[in-house]
This record gives C-alpha cells, structure tokens and sequence, in this order.
C-alpha cells in the first residue's frame, strides 16, 4: 500500500496566493515563494499550486514562479492552470515542477495527456477534477474552466477516459466544501474511489485533523489542504504527528 501524503494546496492569483469559497469569493493568504519555503520546512509531502486566475492564466507566469519557488521549496510540486500544450508541460517541469495538473483540456484533448505521459511518464501527470452535488442536486456534475463550464461526462466515464490516456493521479475537488472547513465529501470521495484505480488525491472541506483521519479512512491516498493550514495555528508537522498517532502510515515522518 502507498503510503499517505499531506499536501498543502496554493491557489494563484495575480501576484499573491488566495482561498477561494465554493470557487467564489476569496481571501489573500500570503506570498507564493515564501508561503512555499515555509510548507517545505514543515515537512508537506508535496505542495499543489495551480493558477486561478480568470483572466491572465498560462504557463508562462506560471513557469516564473516557480523558478523562484524551487529555490527554497525542496518538496516535489504539482502545478497546472492553462495547460495546453506538452510544451507548456515542459517548461512548467524545467522550471521546477515535477508534475504537471491538467483539468480542462482533459476532457476535450486526450492526445494532450497521452503526450504528456508518453514524454514525461504518468507519474508526472495528474488530472484533476472539480465535481459538485449542490449545483445538480441528485447527480454529481463536473466542471471546467475553475468551476464555470458544465461538463456532460459522468465522474466514472471521465475517470475511465483519463486513466487510459495516461493520469497517473487524480485530484478530486469538492466544489461544494471548498473552504467551507467543514469536511471532506466522503460520499463523493467513496464513489471516486469506486472507479478510480489511480492515487487518489481528495480536496475540498478539510477544517480539522479528524477530518484528514476519515478521508484515509474512507480510501484517500493523498489529502490536500488549503484553509486547515490557511486559517488556523495548523501545519503539516502537527497534523503527520496527529495522524502517526492514530496508526497511520503516512510518507515522511
């Protein structure tokens, strides 16, 4: 069995980190680089830093960041926002990422992630996907284009269609509890991990430590936090050392 991975979410936007509210409002939360070296010292996993920004996304600003990030962040990063390109994979990989997240191309451009995985390997591809409850009450809708264009795949057809073309993880985000901090959705979380043979990484609700041990629980590989460490005197250290106490096995400690 993989062993379980912390992995602090940073979303960009303009010049600065924020954290979004189900996708909408949201709040300043601190400077990329030193937000970064911080989450390094504490001993994250992996860090997650994915471009939000409406209006001016794309790997080229992308790509900068992190060139100043990898200076003092020594933990492996996974980074997306206007992937649309193997191109733009490279570049954001040489910069200093070593895996590359992709969600709206993925549902129209399979030949982008096959040729992703197929030059750099699956392990350095994750296809992360934004899913709601609340929007189509009774059906799980998922959503591109930060949480604007409905999609008309199911979560299990489209989980079947990335893997195929080469995901080697998939993010799953709760549109839903985004920053609410009132927990994971373990029922999307269960029926994701129904379908889906891949790391699973799960995103979205995460307001305290219990809420981590029940995402594990119900067959998280990865747990991805934004606000538990945003919001709160809360780190990766003091969560691992939570965790290790209630007997689970998690990648570093």
């Amino acid at each position: 069995m993989l062993k379980r991975r912390i992995i602090p979410v940073e979303l960009l936007a303009g010049d600065r980190l924020v954290k979004t509210l189900r996708f909408g409002a949201w709040r300043d939360v601190g400077d990329p680089v030193k937000s970064s070296q911080v989450y390094s010292d504490q001993d994250a996993d992996e860090l997650v830093i994915l471009d939000i920004d409406r209006g001016a996304r794309g790997p080229a600003r992308l790509e900068a960041w992190l060139a100043e990030i990898a200076k003092t962040c020594f933990v492996p990063i996974a980074a997306g926002g206007g992937i649309e390109t193997v191109e733009d994979a490279r570049r954001l990989l040489a910069a200093g990422a070593d895996k590359v997240v992709v969600n709206s191309r993925a549902y129209r451009d399979h030949e982008l992630l096959r040729g992703i995985a197929g030059t750099f390997g699956e392990q350095a591809l994750v296809v992360s996907i934004d899913v709601s409850r609340e929007r189509d009450p009774g059906t799980l809708a998922l959503f591109s284009e930060c949480g604007r264009r409905r999609e008309v795949v199911d979560l299990a057809g489209h989980v079947a269609a990335v893997t195929r073309a080469g995901a080697g993880e998939i993010l799953l985000n709760s549109i839903d509890r985004d920053g609410t901090m009132q927990g994971y959705d373990l029922e999307l979380l269960e029926h994701a991990r129904k379908v889906c043979k891949r790391p699973l990484i799960v995103c979205g609700g995460a307001g305290h430590y219990l809420h981590l041990e029940e995402a594990f629980a119900r067959g998280a590989d990865a747990v991805a936090c934004g606000s538990l460490f945003n919001f709160g005197d809360n780190n990766p250290l003091r969560v691992k050392s939570f965790l290790k106490g209630r007997d689970i096995a998690l990648k570093r400690t």
